[in-house]
């Protein structure tokens, strides 16, 4: 029986398999996050935008207040008449500035008493562009007399009486729609932030929701594997129901592989046996030293083709659907019927199997394994045999046998495991017994082990597929 592939070689277990659920929940997450780090930074942009619109026309207003306030007097330029109050308190973050434009540069002509000993002085771009547009507002970012930042617009233009052009400049601390701007992006990093957390969340119910189905599928491919049912019966979405076909018709197609595979080793066991036993019937009506010959012979014939015929029945029900059968009753069954047979011999055969525990296999090769190995510690015994079957790691069940009998050497032990070994020639059998028990238990993709016991005799360890309950 090949072996479940959580359990196929050395660190298969511990081998990380790719998701399907882990990739599509990646995916989704990626594009959900990468499309709310995208709105994040295009509403901060936007609000930035229009925050320093709205900034612009105040300062814009301020800029029209002062050209048209402004006037000239024997030819000096002579301040607005009203002007904004916090313009006349020294550093309040409220600065204009008027003068004029001569040879490229600004000539500092009168300002606001806030700016007290400071002037604006602007970037010479700035002061080209308002040369070359005259009229036209222009804004940039420059630095208060506190270094504190500020939003700045300027203007060229022209008064009554007074020849070379006027720069008009009003400035005011943006530090009000900075600080704005820092409290939105917060404000929108915890937002989005929520956001993404529920869009994640959104995203696994929907993976694990729209893959449920595939989910149900492999329980019932489990259920099949494990012998709980025959086929595949869920209602499937159109997507998964030709899989569903597919995996009913193949395992028909398997099982009536199994079938063919037996019918062909019950055949062979029927053409093979009857010519022995013809021979055998006629080499002991024929008493002699060649009908002597041929009686050992064909009743060694005999044990090997059952031997080969128990191995091929087994590698073909392994082949097939896994069958479920319960180990309480058969080992209770064959305590009861050991201690019979053994009766002079044996005085109690002690069994001991976790609660619902289940071999994946038929109960003839359950039935065959554990009645070998019970058999043959019955045979050595000095009157006790203790059998126990305990949950192992995996999908694998222990099946311990101990006897309180002479035990073995451990050079001794792998012999025994040899097909037609016998240490000792004085008792009854062909040797046979556990190294079919050991080809048995491979077959199952199990394994064997002999070791002392605490009994002071042998003790035979097998491993062997558990059904799932």
């Amino acid at each position: 029986m090949t072996a479940p592939s959580t359990a196929s070689g050395p660190g298969a277990q511990t081998r990380r398999r790719p998701s399907l659920v882990r990739r599509l929940v990646l995916l989704a997450a990626a594009w959900s996050l990468a499309v709310v780090v995208l709105a994040g930074l295009a509403l901060s942009a936007f609000f930035d935008h229009a925050a320093v619109q709205r900034f612009d026309a105040s300062l814009s207003e301020a800029l029209d207040g002062l050209v048209a306030e402004a006037s000239v007097e024997n030819g000096q330029i002579q301040p607005p008449a009203v002007v904004d109050p916090r313009s006349l308190r020294a550093y309040s973050g409220a600065y204009w500035e008027i003068g004029p434009l001569i040879r490229g540069g600004l000539v500092s002509e009168i300002r606001s008493r806030s700016l007290w000993d400071r002037t604006l002085t602007p970037p010479p771009e700035y002061l080209a562009r308002a040369e070359r547009a005259p009229g036209a507002v222009q804004f940039y970012d420059g630095t208060g007399p506190l270094n504190q930042p500020l939003r700045v617009a300027i203007m060229q233009g022209r008064l009554p009486d007074f020849g070379p052009p006027v720069l008009f400049l009003a400035a005011e601390d943006r530090t009000p729609i900075n600080e704005a701007e820092r409290a939105f992006a917060a404000a929108i990093v915890v937002s989005l932030a929520v956001l993404g957390a529920g869009l994640i969340f959104a995203v696994i119910v929907q993976v694990r929701v729209g893959l449920s189905p595939l989910f149900a599928l492999r329980r019932e491919v489990v259920a099949v594997r494990v012998g709980e049912t025959e086929r595949i019966t869920g209602d499937y979405p159109s997507e998964l129901a030709p899989l569903a076909e597919e995996l009913n018709a193949l395992m028909r197609h398997t099982q009536e592989t199994v079938e063919r595979q037996r019918t062909h080793v019950g055949n062979l066991a029927h053409a093979l046996k009857t010519p022995l036993s013809v021979i055998l019937t006629e080499a002991r009506s024929h008493p002699g030293p060649l009908a002597e010959v041929v009686l050992r012979q064909g009743q060694t014939m005999g044990e090997q083709v059952d031997h080969h015929l128990r191995r091929a029945r087994a590698a073909a029900r392994a082949q097939g659907p896994g069958e479920r059968t319960e180990v309480a009753p058969v080992l209770d069954e064959l305590a009861r019927t050991l201690e019979r047979i053994f009766s002079e011999t044996v005085s109690e055969v002690e069994w001991r199997s976790a609660p619902g525990l289940a071999f994946l296999g038929e109960r003839q090769d359950l039935l065959e394994v554990a009645g070998n190995v019970m058999e043959n510690a019955c045979k050595w015994c000095r009157g006790f045999v203790r059998v126990t079957a305990s949950e192992g790691p995996g999908r694998q069940f222990t099946l311990t046998v101990e006897d309180d009998g002479p035990g073995l050497a451990p050079e001794q032990r792998a012999e025994v495991l040899r097909r037609g070994a016998r240490l000792d020639e004085r008792t009854p059998g062909s040797g046979l017994g556990l190294s079919i028990v050991d080809e048995l238990v491979r077959a199952y993709g199990g394994s064997m082990e002999l070791s002392q016991s605490d009994l002071g005799g042998l003790r035979l360890i097998m491993r062997l597929p558990r059904a799932e309950r």
